[in-house]
């Protein structure tokens, strides 16, 4: 049902629109609805433990893009998974004016005491895309601003050759893993997990239409298939050498 309302300002009709549902909302209020009729009883256990408590494991580091759903790709149920999502996978380096993103972080790592972090870019990435077309980002300033984070990877793909631009794209989301990963070393929480050898740190790349996953071999500077090398890592977990 619509309501209209006009109201007189400054010689101007202003007119507000009540109880309006729009047929997006509409879809997400009865997506909830299902859920509390069906999905969250056949879990209610789970979200009697979680109610007071969070224990996960991995701290999931992901772009915002809708396609890219931590918990569905990796299969893991509310809890399992400490999420940070930004527009590109991005993680500023620690300085003295820490954001939202150095908080998580460090949050996750001290606090939750997470044993590995992954980074996960993705293919069509608007965000890399972008950055490796150099698309004009006048009309988004804070959407520039932001993806200076990802100048270091940015110049290294700039020094490269590629054969088209759809690699150039590709090249640009896989450098922006590592040096994201770069920058997380930068953070004191992960360093101080990390040298005391109970932090390991993953980089992937999510493929949109295969469903596939290329993850860091930091061994060999490569991305490989992760189904084909589960035991993969970018920065596996070691132990501090004994003084």
């Amino acid at each position: 049902m619509y309501q209209s309302f006009t109201l007189l300002k400054s010689g101007r009709n202003i007119h507000l629109i009540d109880n309006i549902e729009t047929p997006v909302m509409k879809d997400i209020i009865e997506g909830f609805l299902k859920f509390q009729s069906d999905a969250y009883p056949e879990r209610a256990d789970l979200f009697k433990n979680l109610a007071t408590k969070q224990n996960p494991r991995t701290l999931f580091i992901s772009c915002s893009d809708s396609r890219l759903v931590p918990e569905l790709v990796t299969q893991r149920e509310p809890g399992g998974l400490f999420v940070i999502r930004n527009a590109g996978n991005i993680v500023p380096s620690y300085g003295p004016e820490p954001g939202g993103v150095s908080a998580s972080v460090e949050y996750a790592v001290t606090a939750l005491q997470v044993t590995d972090v992954v980074i996960c870019g993705h293919s069509d990435c608007g965000a890399m895309t972008a950055i490796a077309t150099c698309k004009c980002m006048d009309h988004m300033p804070a959407v520039g601003s932001w993806l200076r984070y990802a100048d270091s990877a940015r110049i290294v793909n700039e020094a490269r050759n590629h054969a088209n631009e759809r690699e150039r794209i590709e090249a640009m989301v896989r450098e922006n893993v590592i040096a994201q990963l770069e920058n997380i070393k930068t953070h004191p929480s992960v360093r101080l997990a990390l040298g005391e050898g109970r932090l390991a740190l993953h980089g992937w790349v999510y493929d949109i239409e295969s469903g596939g996953i290329e993850a860091l071999n930091g061994a060999t500077n490569t991305f490989v298939s992760l189904a084909e090398h589960t035991d993969v890592r970018a920065y596996p977990i070691q132990l501090p050498v004994a003084v």
